[in-house]
């Protein structure tokens, strides 16, 4: 796919920390219980710690007791690209951001009791917040 926001390895490496290249650029997950963005129950958005488009919206977030960021939407479908993971001997569904392609995390189909029975499992360190003014 081919992405508005297309930087090289090296613009990224430059702009990111290691940790949130290590999630947006190599597909790697934060421990859970670990993120800061976990507990955020203020109203406001959620967009992508790479390039910032909006993602989430505050009022889709539920938890899930999952250790990470759960919300059962993202602020439009086509903000997400999703693309099948079958690594680590598992089938998922891998959620990326449809601006730039970073690994945000992944949905399951376990969201019991939200509108869409989704849940899409993001790592904080992929999202940045902005609250409601």
């Amino acid at each position: 796919m081919t992405y508005q926001v297309n930087k090289t390895d090296e613009q990224w490496r430059e702009e990111l920390d290691p940790e949130r290249y290590a999630i947006l650029r190599q597909a790697a997950t934060e421990r859970p219980w670990t993120g800061e963005l976990l507990d955020e129950e203020r109203a406001g958005v959620y967009t992508c710690a790479g390039c910032g488009a909006e993602l989430f919206k505050s009022g889709t977030k539920f938890d899930s007791g999952c250790g990470w960021p759960s919300f059962y939407e993202a602020v439009r479908p086509e903000a997400v690209e999703l693309l099948e993971d079958n690594s680590l001997g598992m089938q998922r569904t891998e959620v990326r951001c449809a601006n730039c392609g970073g690994h945000l995390g992944h949905v399951f189909p376990d969201g019991f009791g939200t509108p869409t029975g989704d849940r899409y499992c993001m790592n904080s360190l992929s999202l940045d917040f902005t609250p409601n003014s």
